[in-house]
């Protein structure tokens, strides 16, 4: 397998890893509109922490972009994903916003629902 086959199967893990967290945090955020804080909605959440702690681990890199490296020297922002270049540029942030909003709209329901 020459680089550009390794490129294309990194680009496309690292786009369908993308799209599951896309319907995971759709699903969350439904289920924070509608009030409805089920068991999929918590497995959601340790998902994003999770993905939190790798990015943390990794200093804000995912590392699929680390390994994606190894077989391109683009500097672009889409190079190991297959996304506009804005929206790769700027996914951890978009997201990470969504997902503090996410939580703190859970955090306000379970207190309300105990009180």
């Amino acid at each position: 397998m020459n680089n550009a086959q390794k490129l294309i199967g990194i680009k496309s893990l690292h786009t369908a890893i993308w799209i599951f967290f896309n319907i995971v945090i759709a699903y969350m955020s439904y289920a924070v509109i509608v009030g409805d804080l089920d068991i999929l909605f918590w497995v959601g959440l340790g998902f994003v922490l999770l993905e939190g702690l790798v990015l943390l681990l990794f200093r804000w890199t995912c590392p699929l972009t680390l390994i994606a490296r190894r077989y391109s020297h683009s500097k672009r922002d889409n190079f190991d994903i297959y996304l506009p270049e804005w929206i790769a540029r700027n996914t951890k942030t978009i997201y990470t916003t969504i997902s503090i909003l996410i939580v703190l709209i859970a955090l306000i329901r379970v207190v309300c629902q105990q009180s």
